[in-house]
């Protein structure tokens, strides 16, 4: 009953100068990410009103020279139907499709993904997020093909994941309260971006 998130969020993406311009111009040619390790699955990634951590996101890949001009776009859309991973009842669902992943891989004899450490990373965040990303996708896989088999069924696709992540080492000595804690977004149905905009840094 409160699985739809009809509310205009803010966002933002952080990128290169190139794409926020590609964006700003041609706001239906949106790429999205498929890598392998994407935290919350494959779609276009957001920072949850957070313009600094967006930019400091696309400020790390300059550095590494994986992007000419760090820039952050800003973006405002509606979650709709929301793999909402600070909501008990979908971290239970994708509890349940964990499960069946790992039976199925089992019966094929082959190994689960694993979340591994960044080489780099003090912290030991688990930044390649593997198996999170594999079973979030089985999970949208596997709704996708029951929907087609049962056009009766009840199960929806997601339009959008949302997760927050606690990561970056303690603010302070002694503290909880993690540097670099924050909630991404990974939009799926493009539909759910209502347009993008440049922000007032």
């Amino acid at each position: 009953m409160y699985s739809s998130r009809t509310s205009l969020i803010i966002g933002f993406h952080g990128c290169d100068e190139s794409i926020a311009h590609q964006l700003l111009n041609f706001p239906k040619k949106v790429k999205i990410s498929e890598k392998p390790f994407d935290w919350l699955g494959h779609g276009f990634y957001l920072w949850e009103n957070n313009y600094d951590r967006a930019l400091q996101w696309a400020l790390d890949k300059e550095a590494k020279g994986k992007i000419k001009k760090a820039s952050v776009i800003g973006v405002i859309c509606t979650l709709d139907y929301c793999l909402d991973l600070i909501d008990s009842e979908f971290i239970q669902i994708l509890t349940y499709y964990y499960d069946l992943m790992r039976k199925d891989m089992q019966i094929i004899g082959k190994e689960l993904p694993k979340n591994k450490d960044v080489s780099a990373d003090q912290y030991k965040d688990l930044l390649i997020r593997e198996l999170d990303c594999a079973v979030i996708e089985y999970m949208h896989q596997e709704i996708k093909e029951e929907i087609n088999r049962d056009t009766k069924s009840l199960l929806n696709e997601f339009d959008t994941t949302r997760g927050v992540f606690i990561e970056g080492g303690p603010a302070f000595p002694g503290a909880a309260i993690q540097k670099k804690t924050h909630i991404q977004i990974c939009i799926r149905n493009m539909d759910c971006i209502k347009g993008f905009f440049i922000p007032r840094a």
